[in-house]
């Protein structure tokens, strides 16, 4: 009777497993194809922006540097009287979006407004001015605000630091007992770690399905329609989310048993399986599917997001039980074998991050040119601390000291881990920044400027540089000063850019604080003209300060 109980709950795991499978393979098959891109950049238009035409044009054609898909209701031409003169909907052809216009318009200057979305998933907005006849006073878009609702930014960051978090909390212990957990020791522990995680891993991709509506419609974070879902789940980006809860389902019922107690070869291949199909899922939710090499960028990616997983998730089953739990003997056995597996992937992340670094930053220019590259050299320079950390503590392994002395070792994986966990939120930042590659792909990109001044209020003197000043996407840098000349530790930056002479209204640009006293961030400049950059400061929980500078943009 009982070894039929345990046959019939193997063949119930393995129904359940396939039900799961069953959910990914059908949102495999409902996934469009789409055309690689990345941050699709406005390369040009017709009219030209601030153009002066004789007569009314019947369409107006936005074309892209990539393949971008529609928001609805976020493309507008507005007439001089303020009315709108669209007519019906705009038409998307690859990287080309056709607008029809009422060729018998006013004369006068229109404005044009738009916002689509990149195939990587990232939405990309813009404004620019024609004029029919001669200019006159740009209209205002009264529409429905298109720009990013910065607490649907910040929630989206944080779903994804949740989702690389809670991989680190299910990966690790999955492993770990799999092949290292000593048998006389609880599993409860490690257990509830990896539920954790996977839960983690589960609301935060709920949470990205769902913010992804608001993020690409420029709206609050309640501020969803079916349309707006259908637009998502018709999308890679939503399609590859519920792969991810398809794979998730599955693994749930090959989790179980091996939280468990320790069970046979083929169960942990085949959950091995289901996470690598999982990891991919990432990848090609983002900036690797559009990459110029999407192939090799979606594989390149999952394998660092793996390695990264293991490697964190590991040390934080050694620091959290092993270190603490197992005796002499068993430290003996388990450290050199885990410090081989660490190397290998620390290895891995080395070689991924590498080859991502080349596809996704393309020049050494870019690299400290734009906000992604800056980002990427402050995440290089935290790994090289973990990189020396993990050097001491494989040292202690090889001189056979950690097992008597586990102490020095399980200090040194809690700093590991802190450093990390700044990693992660540099990662989860990454992948909602423009990439290198495409942000110096922007207009005019080869004759690259700067703008810098320093402006001065009753609290502070700012240090402001904007590069390149030129149309398309540009890098501000903010440096705090206090009146002894010395580095103002700031606590929160905010800033914005309008272009009142173009009728474009105030645009939000967002901030990532560097040090106490340097905040950097980037910002697409659609028009050319003289930008009003309005910026405050606050110091203390009652001290602010704003400055306005004003900065010509060619």
């Amino acid at each position: 009777m009982a070894g039929m109980t345990v046959a019939l709950r193997r063949r119930i795991t393995r129904l359940a497993a396939a039900a799961g499978l069953l959910i990914t393979v059908v949102a495999l098959l409902i996934a469009p194809a789409t055309p690689a891109s990345a941050h699709a950049v406005l390369e040009s238009s017709s009219p030209a922006a601030a153009a002066i035409v004789s007569s009314g044009p019947s369409e107006v054609v936005l074309t892209f540097s990539e393949s971008v898909r529609k928001v609805p209701g976020k493309i507008r031409v507005i007439a001089p009287d303020g009315s709108r003169a669209d007519r019906g909907e705009p038409s998307f052809g690859g990287a080309a979006v056709t607008i029809p216009v009422d060729p018998g318009g006013a004369r006068g200057t229109y404005l044009v407004s738009f916002r689509v979305i990149s195939a990587d998933s990232h939405p990309v907005s813009g404004a620019f001015t024609y004029s029919v006849g001669a200019p006159s006073t740009p209209p205002v878009d009264d529409g429905v605000d298109s720009r990013a609702n910065p607490v649907v930014d910040t929630a989206v960051k944080v779903a994804r630091f949740l989702g690389y978090l809670g991989l680190v909390l299910l990966v690790g212990p999955a492993l770990v007992l799999a092949a290292l957990w000593p048998r006389r020791l609880s599993r409860r522990g490690p257990a509830r770690l990896a539920w954790t995680g996977l839960g983690l891993v589960a609301v935060a991709t709920l949470a990205d399905l769902w913010l992804q509506v608001p993020y690409t419609a420029g709206g609050g974070l309640f501020e969803v329609t079916g349309e707006g879902f259908g637009s998502v789940f018709g999308s890679a980006f939503g399609a590859a989310h519920l792969v991810r809860l398809g794979l998730l389902a599955a693994s749930v019922f090959l989790l179980r048993p091996l939280l468990a107690r320790p069970v046979g070869r083929a169960d942990a291949i085949i959950l091995a399986v289901l996470g690598g199909a999982a990891l991919l899922t990432w990848p090609l939710a983002g900036h690797p599917a559009a990459s110029p090499a999407p192939a090799v960028s979606v594989v390149v990616d999952a394998v660092h997001l793996g390695s990264m997983a293991v490697w964190l998730g590991g040390l934080l089953m050694l620091a959290g039980f092993l270190l603490r739990q197992a005796d002499e003997r068993e430290l003996g056995a388990i450290l050199p074998i885990w410090s081989r597996w660490a190397a290998l992937a620390v290895s891995a992340l080395l070689l991924a991050g590498t080859v991502q670094a080349l596809i996704e930053v393309a020049t050494p220019q870019a690299l400290f040119d734009t906000t992604y590259g800056r980002l990427l050299l402050a995440k290089i320079g935290l790994f090289a601390l973990v990189i020396a950390v993990a050097a001491y503590s494989r040292q202690l392994v090889r001189r056979r000291v950690a097992a008597q002395r586990p102490a020095p070792v399980r200090r040194a994986v809690w700093v590991e881990l802190a450093v990390t966990v700044v990693v992660l939120g540099l990662s989860a930042t990454l992948v909602q920044t423009t990439p290198a590659r495409t942000a110096v792909a922007g207009p005019s990109a080869a004759e690259a400027g700067l703008f810098s001044t320093r402006l001065s209020s009753p609290l502070y003197s700012l240090e402001v540089e904007l590069s390149p000043a030129e149309r398309g996407n540009n890098s501000v840098h903010l440096y705090a000063y206090g009146k002894d000349n010395l580095p103002l530790p700031v606590a929160e930056w905010r800033a914005t850019a309008a272009l009142p002479s173009a009728g474009i209204e105030p645009i939000e640009v967002p901030l990532l604080p560097l040090t106490d006293n340097h905040a950097y961030g980037d910002i697409s400049l659609p028009a050319a003209g003289d930008w009003q950059l309005k910026i405050t400061v606050r110091t203390t929980d009652i001290d602010q300060a704003t400055v306005t500078a004003t900065v010509p943009i060619r």
